[in-house]
């Protein structure tokens, strides 16, 4: 999915999303930086927070949406360590994971994972994605996979012609979208 930044790509990649976790899976976004997972962490939660739990998982950060523990369990929301989000996570009481390259440790695995979307997908690997779209407790699963950008490179261009990748295009701002200005300081 290619378009300009504030094209409307975090809302369809929301669509996506909503539709995996209301199929019965687990689905992930997975983008380069902490800002950018904090950015469509907070974007996804006002879309969908009220509705779904979702969980925010970085080098640094580490939080669920949404989510009560066990009322036996002394944790609470502020209190939690990344263990305890790993751990709901693989235990699938968690419908939707946003994080950075944290989500490649090999202590991070989902329960039954149906979508992955990967945000500026040429910032990872080819082994990085193939890493995330396997980290599945259920081996018969295969997850479906949605890679989003706003600057098309030859890479991608060359997998759409080549590969097994479809392209879409946003060509369009949504109506009354704020015009982006970009600066160089």
């Amino acid at each position: 999915l290619e378009g300009d930044v504030g094209s409307g790509k975090t809302v369809v990649a929301a669509m996506a999303l909503y539709n995996t976790v209301l199929s019965g899976y687990q689905a992930v976004l997975m983008a380069p930086t902490e800002i950018l997972g904090n950015q469509h962490y907070e974007s996804l939660n006002k879309l969908l927070g009220d509705k779904l739990q979702i969980a925010l998982l970085t080098r640094s950060q580490f939080s669920i949406s949404n989510f009560q523990f066990p009322n036996k369990s002394k944790i609470s929301n502020d209190k939690i360590s990344k263990q305890q989000v790993t751990k709901v996570i693989k235990n699938g009481e968690v419908d939707i994971v946003i994080g950075t390259h944290a989500l490649l440790s090999e202590k991070v695995e989902f329960n039954k994972l149906g979508l992955v979307i990967v945000d500026e997908q040429h910032r990872f690997g080819v082994e990085q994605r193939k890493t995330i779209r396997e980290k599945t407790a259920n081996p018969k699963v295969l997850s479906h996979f949605l890679s989003m950008t706003a600057t098309p490179i030859p890479r991608s261009f060359a997998l759409t012609l080549y590969g097994d990748l479809d392209l879409s295009i946003i060509n369009e701002m949504p109506a009354d979208r704020k015009i982006i200005k970009t600066r160089l300081v």
